[in-house]
């Protein structure tokens, strides 16, 4: 199975010409490459759902974003902005167990859903993995949702997934990741942080047909895959649908 591994290659049409969300080549892949470790919690007799480890896995890229560690002058901000001057790299690997309990001795952030555990790391060398993490599994993250997800709240961020794309649950955790990143770089400083003091609240949610092609044209954020790993390069997945961004 191919590994859950992105690289974000698509940009509203304005974006700059070196945006690493643009699918042609640009200088950021000359750049030394990063990437950003995600590891999602599924033991053999509880795994979570679906869409729960989705929605946590984008808050994670969002805690990861805002952290003071990540800004300024914090033990984070050298190896994040070598991360953001390169591809937007997202790898999502599974734990249990003694696994998981190694990899939260790890430098990083947990994050919690419903049931939902995803641990972020600070980004690493593309070849340069600690061994904690090197060696976990990136195949086996297929989750299901036991019943529909509920319809979502439009009054906070809405992840909108393709329906046209099929992904492994890992997969579509990191460009879940990628659609929230995606939104939180166009806000402003006060949105920034009035999302961040409520708690990242949002929801990933898979938009019907119709639907998706009225939001792809809409003039909010649009994720195109790199094309790495299991779909097609260009392929739109996710639309970021922040209430301030939209129109």
């Amino acid at each position: 199975m191919a590994s859950p591994s992105d690289g974000l290659s698509g940009s509203p049409a304005d974006g700059p010409s070196d945006s690493p969300f643009r699918h042609e080549n640009t200088a950021r892949d000359e750049a030394p490459q990063f990437v950003l470790p995600l590891v999602v919690r599924i033991e053999k007799a509880e795994p979570p759902a679906r869409t729960d480890a989705l929605e946590t896995a984008a808050r994670a890229v969002l805690e990861i974003l805002g952290d003071e560690r990540s800004l300024a002058e914090g033990e984070w901000s050298q190896a994040m902005r070598d991360w953001q001057d390169a591809r937007i790299r997202k790898v999502v690997r599974r734990a249990r167990g003694a696994e998981w309990r190694k990899a939260s001795a790890l430098e990083g952030i947990t994050v919690t859903g419903q049931a939902a555990e995803v641990r972020v790391f600070p980004p690493v060398p593309l070849d340069g993995w600690p061994k904690e993490l090197a060696k976990l599994q990136v195949s086996g993250t297929d989750l299901d949702d036991p019943e529909p997800p509920a319809a979502p709240d439009l009054a906070w961020p809405v992840l909108w997934l393709s329906p046209d794309v099929d992904m492994s649950a890992g997969k579509a955790m990191a460009q879940a990741g990628h659609g929230a990143q995606l939104a939180w770089w166009e806000l402003s400083e006060a949105d920034r942080k009035a999302w961040r003091e409520a708690g990242f609240p949002l929801s990933v949610r898979t938009a019907e047909p119709a639907q998706w092609q009225k939001l792809t044209v809409s003039g909010l954020p649009v994720v195109r895959d790199a094309g790495f790993t299991e779909i097609a390069p260009g392929s739109c997945t996710v639309v970021a649908d922040h209430p301030s961004l939209r129109g």
